[in-house]
């Protein structure tokens, strides 16, 4: 994929991002540098929309950010999966409703196939909420671009080949079943909609070890080595 010219970082985002981001927050100056190319370059590449809500500047900060984050150790990375990410102000249901007349809305955020094929859809209430709590080990925004990461070999899966080079497979898809059982077993704190399918496991430990990784390294430390070598970051 060619990259396209990105626009210079604005500079009166930094103090935002010290304020929102605890990742970007504990990099070394230089690397915070590098954070903002990669995000404008994200930004460069894939539009940001939004439906009955007002786009906001946080709005964009806070989707590049969660972007840039799970692949930062990269040196080149590009989302070929996805062409733009459209906000919702709320969460929704399997029709993509909203409104508080809609019924069962529990969707924070989904990667849209079929006519809504490289679209991510997200709720920018779930967004906001993903930066403000660190201890809950969540964050949805992450968790969808962790998928578009998983879909790069054509399957969301829960074994993203592109991230496997330092991590064998095998042991892998060992571990990640035996943290599904314990999930499913009441007897993990990782959270239940891990332990529905691997493709969800792989993005809701992503979510734990990037929101709060020295709790993960505590409690999972063949997960978080595994993690680590996954995204080759000690975080």
């Amino acid at each position: 994929m060619n990259s396209k010219k990105a626009k210079p970082f604005p500079q009166h985002w930094h103090p935002i991002l010290m304020k929102e981001v605890k990742f970007y927050k504990n990099l070394e100056p230089t690397e915070q540098k590098r954070f903002q190319n990669r995000m404008m370059q994200f930004l460069s590449e894939i539009y940001i929309d939004s439906v009955d809500v007002e786009l906001v500047e946080l709005d964009k900060i806070l989707i590049a950010a969660s972007a840039v984050i799970p692949v930062f150790a990269f040196k080149e990375w590009y989302y070929p999966t996805v062409s733009g990410v459209i906000l919702y102000p709320d969460n929704f249901n399997e029709d993509f409703e909203f409104s508080h007349k809609s019924k069962s809305k529990r969707i924070a955020g989904v990667v849209g196939t079929g006519r809504l094929e490289g679209k991510m859809i997200l709720s920018k209430k779930a967004l906001y909420h993903g930066f403000k709590n660190s201890n809950d080990k969540r964050n949805t925004a992450i968790h969808e671009f962790i998928h578009l990461i998983d879909k790069m070999d054509d399957k969301i899966d829960g074994i993203p080949e592109i991230l496997m080079e330092n991590v064998n497979a095998i042991p892998w898809l060992k571990l990640m079943h035996d943290e599904m059982e314990a999930i499913n077993n009441d007897k993990s704190d990782i959270r239940a909609y891990g332990g529905t399918k691997q493709a969800e496991f792989f993005a809701v430990a992503s979510e734990y070890f990037f929101e709060n990784p020295k709790l993960m390294k505590r409690k999972h430390p063949e997960l978080y080595q595994m993690m680590a070598a996954c995204f080759r970051v000690k975080v």
